[in-house]
């Protein structure tokens, strides 16, 4: 049986990228990558150094590539999420600081607006130390969701909880508070008309809510700590959801008509995001690894996963190279799927890495 692969496509030098959102808009195919900070000329190696007065980039696509479109004043970018509402078209980007050093976290996230040929500025929301917006919908209520809070020392009377903001129909309103201290991501997904939103956090419990009608109210705890990222998919009839940790294992859930229950443990650690991809011929799923050991001695280059769904579990069939991976997103164009794959240090630790853009193949078995 011929395995399915990634084939390198092509690579785009970015600096401490943090993610890659993918979209089309204007008759263009675009990708936006926020990045965290540029090195520091004589600056010593650090994860958490550097310069992060930075743009955030938004590229077209072109016949071998990607070519320069757009920048946006995103300082220390963590995420760019595109979705519309009715015929508008937005960017919500996340900053987690700004500055040189020593470094502001209560820094703006700015949501842009499309205005036909460009993004521009709309709303901006203060915040501390953001990581991750997230839009959904509930029915005809469109919400938009920041991650955001750090628990270092100093930080105590300075961090935010993460917040959920409704649209009134001309602006991103404040709709509901979730107790986090550490938050990092969010996922929505249905499942038999319920709506469920999962939240999560570094050094309290991820968690997942559900919408009861008016508010989301907790529903079960996922992951006692270390909560990085989620991914959900359906399958034989079951629904999963993947929880993933960067120094615990990460696991897999499988839905039992009331709450999730562990289903799987995936080996190594590290994780930082998932994607789910279809294929013509199977379910797959892709795992990027951030680093292992501590943000002062990390370990950037490591081995990130592909797997195939096959018999009920999750099997590796093929691992690539990532340095500091921050982020993966699946899309497609008239040849098949494209994977983009964001890389936020490079393996001696500097910001300077390439975002990698490859081509999924799938041999016929």
């Amino acid at each position: 049986m011929s395995a399915a692969r990634l084939v390198e496509w092509c690579r785009i030098p970015t600096s401490g990228a943090r993610a890659v959102e993918p979209f089309t808009l204007g008759g263009m195919s675009l990708l936006a990558i926020p990045q965290l900070a540029a090195d520091v000329p004589g600056q010593p190696p650090a994860m958490n150094g550097g310069d992060s007065d930075v743009d955030l980039l938004v590229l077209r696509r072109t016949a071998g590539g990607y070519e320069p479109y757009q920048r946006l004043p995103v300082p220390g970018g963590e995420d760019a999420e595109f979705f519309r509402i009715g015929g508008q078209a937005f960017l919500a980007t996340a900053s987690i600081r700004s500055g040189a050093g020593p470094y502001r976290m209560d820094v703006e996230s700015r949501v842009f607006r499309w205005d036909g040929s460009r993004f521009a500025p709309f709303q901006a929301f203060p915040g501390f130390a953001a990581k991750q917006w997230r839009h959904f919908t509930v029915g005809d209520r469109h919400f938009l969701a920041l991650a955001q809070g750090v628990a270092l020392p100093g930080t105590e009377e300075r961090n935010l909880p993460s917040r959920i903001f409704r649209w009134d129909g001309t602006a991103f309103r404040p709709f509901q508070e979730i107790p986090s201290r550490w938050g990092y991501n969010w996922h929505a997904f249905t499942i038999g008309g319920r709506h469920f939103l999962a939240h999560a956090d570094h050094v309290t419990p991820s968690r997942l809510y559900r919408w009861d009608g008016e508010r989301f109210v907790v529903h079960q705890e996922l992951a006692a700590e270390h909560g990085r990222a989620f991914a959900s998919f359906s399958e034989g009839g079951a629904h999963y959801l993947l929880v993933g940790c960067l120094l615990s294992p990460s696991r897999l859930l499988r839905w039992n008509g009331e709450r999730f229950a562990e289903h799987d443990v995936l080996d190594g650690l590290g994780a930082r995001e998932f994607a789910v991809l279809r294929g013509e011929r199977g379910l797959y799923v892709l795992r990027v690894n951030f680093i292992l050991g501590t943000p002062a001695d990390p370990t950037t280059a490591l081995a990130s996963q592909l797997y195939r769904w096959r018999d009920g579990r999750l099997e590796v069939v093929q691992e690539f190279p990532t340095t500091g991976g921050t982020d993966v997103a699946v899309f497609h164009d008239d040849d098949g799927p494209l994977v983009a794959v964001s890389n936020g240090l490079s393996a001696d630790v500097r910001f300077a890495a390439d975002t990698v853009v490859y081509r999924f193949t799938e041999p016929a078995e």
